[in-house]
């Protein structure tokens, strides 16, 4: 390139950039068997990064999954048998083993009626 050609040379640059929050995950993670990151180093992670923020849930009986970290405000709006009973219907037959994934769970509450006694 000559220097005439260098003169002419222009730029075009689009930037954007968002705020991550450490660990990049929202509610749920959940760890296959024999994942390459095992269950006690994600455990001493999450302690590291947000302390005694998520609960881990050993999964017993799954043959793919062995282990679930669970955002504790989670589990404030939702029993654990639930949200367990959900995940094993909609997420563990998809999970592999080995897998990490990365499971973000919405919950909408609502009241269908409210009636308030005067007293």
């Amino acid at each position: 390139m000559n220097s005439d050609e260098r003169k002419k040379l222009k730029y075009s640059i689009s930037l954007s950039f968002e705020e991550v929050k450490l660990p990049k995950l929202q509610e749920i993670l959940v760890l296959g068997k024999n994942a390459a990151v095992g269950k006690h180093g994600v455990a001493k992670c999450f302690e590291f990064l947000v302390p005694n923020e998520f609960e881990t849930i050993e999964i017993i009986d799954d043959a793919n999954v062995d282990v679930i970290f669970v955002n504790k405000r989670v589990l404030v709006k939702l029993p654990k048998e639930k949200l367990l009973s959900v995940l094993r219907y909609n997420v563990f037959p998809y999970v592999s083993e080995g897998e990490l994934i990365r499971v973000d769970l919405k919950i909408i509450m609502f009241y269908d009626l409210i009636e308030e006694k005067k007293l």
